[in-house]
């Protein structure tokens, strides 16, 4: 039998390479790629370096293109997210020497360098490598890939000088933005590379001077900000006379900079100059700035004026002014733009509106975001054509407009944080994100969601709500947040919300919310998507069957494409809105910005509940805060939450839980806090790191605890006890493991969990809200304005795709 066995795994094995290989082969055959079998082979060979749990076959092979005569592979360009793993030096990628073609991007290549072996490919057109955590210096043989059109290597952790890339004489596109490059840019950059036209340093340790040649420059896109600039670049910048988009954010000048050093640019499109000293008088009118502008981007400058200079570019779509000084009213003249889009007038202290409450009715702005100032008063009427609508943190009173039920066109409308009292209006149904969080609002929330309603968030906490919560939130099938907490709605648990297939984070804190938390038929509570349930400070009773937790989908992370994992909606290329909400968490009662969707968080904290806590709690791998306090639990610390490994915060105060504290728990590496104080626990706290650092406050109230960090000694006799107690202890284990085994049959690989953070920035996109306010500003909805939303034909020449 033993001779048998290692054939019959080379038999498996050999079928199973066999299988992916006819795999690949009738995809191809089937999406009439003609590659060669020996192509197909190294393709597949060269997935199998990596793990590849973000794709599987035919995503990786949709990017697959291979020579229609000679059946080589001639383009490659993986999914993001698609590999995991070390790139390393002898990896099957560099034996495909007739690419001309290979996207990388959005990848995780952990602690790679860039091999030296990409000069193998020396017939690459086109090769971006951005977002894959490469990290080290660029190697001098990329300078052999003299036939590159377009290099990008951003958004990595490459270090040393700017990259030998004289060579690549038939560069246009040139991308080496965040990085951490060091050293002066080559003085014959420009001369050397007479095609260059795109051109990103952003984010980089780079220093002047910069030199540009006199011959005429094919430059049309220069970013350059966020470096170590100190000389003087302004003038040589200033002979680029073809220049259509220019950023120069944090340039570390000393001086005040004169915006009228840009007149000679009369082809400039986009000017991006937040983060500097502007001198005062270049805000004016007659300034001698381009009339070409269509964006002005002046976020975080000391300005503390409204800038006139506006009023003489008629071209203006995109105006970003945020995190400034500015008081008092915003013109009236300005909204006469006629061409105005997109507004950013976020942290300043603007105090309202000049003219009537109808100053905006002939706007053409469409997002619009007034967000953290002093504005006070009535709510002004909203443009027409409004997509975006901001205002959280002023003061405006008076009842919501209910001419917002007339603009079809609104999608997120945010009045959080102000004093608006009266009813909510009756159309949220028609928009996406609503956020009225924390004013005076009174009613009930209306029952009026219609089926196929857009409802995605939906949050109304700290209000006067009364009532129920409305039935017919079950037509909100895209809902993904849901918080109600702080009202005064009285109604019993909805159990029907679970019909909601993508609810994840849901909030009832107190409220007047009663009765059973157990399903009626005394099984698991089956919402498939929930991460995140606030149900504290309610009159909740009854007990948690042990399998209250089997179907939670909490240990399953989901990353979104583009590599963020927060909540919100991330698909709209202007905006992005990030979900707040307040947790109870090590302790402390905190408002939490930008809300994972990789972790969960559990609060019943505050109410009447008894019996066992649920051992199906070991099973949340994703579990980070738990709270249970302030109630009637009975019974001992469930042994299976020494499986959740994530746990940081863990609170079981007030109840009148007994026997041991586990001693697995003293191993939980990420546990700050614990709090099991005002119990009926006994024996020795269990020792180690996250638990003898804890105050004695988390144990006192037990009179049967002793040992550190409670002050005495643990004295006992040596006996037999514990060794029992080991063996009781460990047959509970194994009848839960059976009660699982009972319940998820279907789960062949176990719950697997990590906390990702998310990393990527967009190349195109200025946030508007600044860090000078950022505890607010992490909690707030911020609006990104797109840099190259009038780039679409530039940059579709330049992009990976048009080089082929």
């Amino acid at each position: 039998m033993s001779l048998s066995q290692p054939r019959l795994r080379l038999r498996f094995l050999s079928i199973l390479l066999l299988n992916c290989i006819v795999f690949a082969s009738n995809f191809l055959i089937n999406n009439a790629l003609p590659c060669r079998p020996d192509q197909i082979q190294a393709l597949m060979q060269f997935k199998n370096e990596f793990e590849s749990n973000g794709c599987n076959r035919s995503d990786f092979l949709s990017g697959v293109r291979c020579d229609n005569a000679t059946g080589a592979v001639t383009k490659l360009q993986l999914p993001s997210g698609c590999f995991t793993g070390t790139l390393k030096p002898n990896s099957s990628l560099f034996g495909f020497h007739h690419l001309r073609y290979l996207n990388l991007s959005h990848n995780n290549f952990t602690s790679s360098s860039l091999p030296s072996e990409f000069s193998n490919l020396n017939r690459l057109e086109v090769l971006s490598l951005a977002s894959n955590s490469f990290v080290g210096q660029v190697p001098s043989s990329f300078s052999n890939l003299v036939m590159l059109t377009h290099l990008n290597l951003s958004h990595n952790e490459l270090t040393g000088s700017f990259p030998q890339v004289r060579n690549l004489t038939k560069l246009s596109f040139l991308d080496l933005s965040y990085n951490q490059f060091s050293g002066t840019i080559p003085s014959d950059l420009l001369l050397t590379m007479p095609f260059l036209s795109h051109l990103n340093l952003k984010e980089n340790h780079l220093t002047g001077p910069i030199e540009v040649p006199n011959s005429s420059s094919r430059l049309v896109y220069l970013s350059l900000g966020n470096n170590q600039f100190e000389g003087q670049i302004l003038e040589p910048i200033s002979k680029l006379i073809n220049l259509e988009y220019l950023e120069l954010s944090s340039l570390n000048i000393s001086y005040p900079i004169d915006l009228s050093i840009f007149s000679s640019l009369k082809a400039l499109l986009i000017l991006e100059i937040s983060k500097n000293r502007l001198l005062p008088a270049s805000l004016s009118s007659d300034s001698g700035i381009p009339l070409s502008l269509e964006g002005l981007i002046m976020s975080q400058c000391d300005i503390i004026e409204f800038p006139n200079i506006f009023k003489t570019l008629q071209n203006l779509q995109h105006v970003v002014i945020s995190n400034n000084r500015i008081k008092g009213k915003v013109p009236e003249w300005f909204w006469k733009l006629p061409r105005l889009s997109i507004v950013g007038l976020v942290n300043n202290s603007f105090t309202g509106f000049e003219g009537s409450s109808e100053v905006l009715l002939n706007s053409s702005v469409q997002i619009l975001d007034f967000a953290y100032n002093s504005m006070t008063g009535a709510f002004p009427l909203p443009p027409p054509n409004i997509i975006y609508l901001s205002a959280w943190n002023n003061s405006f009173t008076g009842n919501i407009p209910l001419s917002i039920c007339n603009r079809s066109s609104l999608v997120v409308f945010d009045l959080s944080y102000n004093n608006f009292t009266g009813p909510i209006p009756r159309c949220l149904s028609n928009l996406k994100i609503v956020n009225l969080r924390k004013n005076s609002l009174e009613g009930s929330i209306p029952d009026e969601f219609y089926s196929g309603a857009s409802t995605q968030t939906l949050d109304v906490g700290y209000n006067r709500l009364t009532g129920k919560l409305p039935r017919s939130l079950l037509n909100c099938s895209f809902l993904k947040f849901l918080s109600v907490d702080n009202n005064r709605i009285e109604d019993t648990f909805p159990f029907w919300l679970k019909a909601v297939p993508n609810l994840q984070v849901f909030t009832l804190r107190s409220n007047r919310f009663f009765g059973h938390l157990s399903p009626p038929d005394q099984g698991p509570l089956a919402f498939p998507e929930l991460r995140i349930l606030e149900l504290s400070d309610n009159s909740f009773t009854g007990s948690l069957p042990p399998s209250y937790f089997v179907n939670w989908q909490a240990s399953s992370v989901k990353i979104n494409e583009d590599g963020r994992i927060y909540m919100g909606d991330y698909k709209n290329a202007y905006y992005i809105y990030e979900d707040t909400m307040d947790l109870q968490y090590k302790g402390l009662f905190m408002e939490q910005g930008k809300v994972l969707t990789s972790y969960t968080t559990i609060d019943f904290s505050g109410n009447k509940l008894e019996g066992e806590i649920p051992e199906s709690i070991g099973l949340l791998k994703g579990l980070i805060a738990l709270n249970l306090s302030n109630n009637a639990f009975s019974g001992q610390i469930p042994l299976s939450l020494a499986n959740v490994t994530e746990l940081e915060s863990l609170d079981l105060s007030r109840n009148q839980l007994s026997g041991n504290i586990p001693r697995e728990l003293g191993s939980l590496s990420f546990l700050a806090y614990i709090s099991v104080a005002h119990n009926q626990l006994k024996g020795k706290i269990p020792q180690g790191p996250q638990i003898t650092g804890q105050p004695k406050s988390s144990f006192e109230g037990n009179v049967g605890l002793c040992g550190l960090p409670l002050q005495g000694s643990c004295f006992a006799p040596p006996t037999q006890q514990p060794e029992e107690e080991d063996e009781e202890e460990e047959e509970q284990v194994l009848n839960w493991k059976a009660v699982v085994i009972g319940y998820l049959p279907g789960l062949l690989f176990g719950f697997v969990i990590a906390h990702v953070i998310a990393s990527y920035r967009p190349k195109w996109f200025v946030k508007l809200v600044g860090p000078d306010k950022q505890k607010k500003a992490d909690n707030s909805v911020s609006l990104f304005m797109s840099m190259d939303s009038r780039w679409e034909s530039f940059n579709s020449k330049n992009s990976v795709e048009s080089e082929m």
